[in-house]
């Protein structure tokens, strides 16, 4: 891979700022970010991305394309978690097993972000209908790890019916899908006129925000690493080799389905991504047995850095070979 591909994400501030955060916590530095800024920073990254694709929808409308597009995406966040419990199961024990898999069968938004803004970099187009590809990822491997908590993790002496109506609202419902839908809405129905009275907030500001919210994520991440020791050689490995095998497969779709290369790119980058946010909250109430101490730092202190430093450049390289 050209190692200027690597240089040109690795160089861009917002990267350059988690990594700052991660070195300010190894250097034992004071480096903090007050409460409650962090959520305001998600909070703005999750309407701006939202308004903006809301905005680029109201140009393109929507057609085959997108609609492909939109069903190849929830089709990957239905099959990542699939097999991956599966491969997780020959190792460990299920209940930690669906929480790593749901886990990583989700996405990570800011991943998302940081891919937009290094296309942006490299002056590749990509379609603002992404942002709701987005939004269709993130809730069905909640489902799933429900659903396969129910059908392989459930006592059979406790005669307690399922609650699905209450699964399916905590999945949809959660707070960043909630707000992404909104926002996303909202840009659809203002269109132009819309976005343009937002632009100097969302737009002229965006990549601000994100260098604030990646240094405090470095900072996270970084407190996170030490609880690694906890989870083994297998599972680090998992969160490494994972994300990699899960862009190839979106990408070989991707290309059996002709989506473009911009879009074919923040589709691998979604496949590989794991949350950190919405799934742990999730299965922290859902799965109480799974151990919170594995699946958030495999999530946030192995995954998410790799992504957002070799992962993406990765990813780009092997789709410009493939689609030139």
């Amino acid at each position: 891979m050209n190692i200027d591909i690597i240089m040109q994400n690795m160089l861009n501030p917002p990267v350059l700022f988690f990594f700052l955060g991660m070195m300010a916590v190894f250097m034992k530095s004071d480096l903090t970010i007050p409460q409650p800024l962090p959520k305001l920073f998600s909070l703005y990254l999750l309407i701006a991305i939202g308004l903006h694709g809301g905005y680029e929808l109201s140009q393109s409308g929507l057609d085959f394309y997108i609609f492909k597009a939109l069903a190849l995406a929830v089709f990957m966040s239905i099959l990542v978690p699939m097999y991956s419990f599966f491969i997780l199961r020959t190792k460990i024990d299920i209940y930690n097993a669906i929480a790593i898999a749901a886990t990583f069968g989700s996405i990570s938004a800011v991943t998302f972000i940081t891919g937009i803004t290094y296309l942006q970099t490299v002056g590749v187009e990509y379609g603002g209908f992404m942002v709701a590809s987005m939004a269709l990822m993130e809730s069905p491997a909640i489902v799933i790890g429900l659903v396969f908590a129910a059908i392989f993790a459930k006592d059979p002496k406790n005669k307690e019916k399922t609650d699905w109506l209450e699964i399916l609202r905590e999945a949809f419902l959660n707070p960043s899908v909630f707000l992404l839908v909104g926002a996303l809405i909202i840009g659809i129905s203002t269109g132009e006129k819309g976005w343009h009275s937002m632009e100097p907030l969302f737009g002229t500001l965006f990549k601000g925000f994100l260098a604030f919210f990646l240094l405090d994520m470095g900072l996270v991440a970084a407190r996170k690493i030490h609880e690694l020791k906890k989870v083994g050689f297998f599972l680090i490995a998992f969160a490494l080799i994972m994300p990699m095998i899960n862009a190839s497969v979106a990408i070989g779709f991707a290309y059996f389905f002709e989506i473009a290369k911009g879009d074919a790119f923040l589709l691998a980058l979604l496949s590989a991504s794991a949350s950190y946010i919405a799934v742990p909250a999730a299965m922290r109430l859902s799965v109480p047995q799974a151990n919170p101490g594995i699946y958030l730092p495999l999530s946030l202190a192995v995954t998410f850095p790799f992504n957002i430093s070799l992962g993406i450049p990765l990813y780009y390289f092997i789709i410009t070979m493939i689609w030139g």
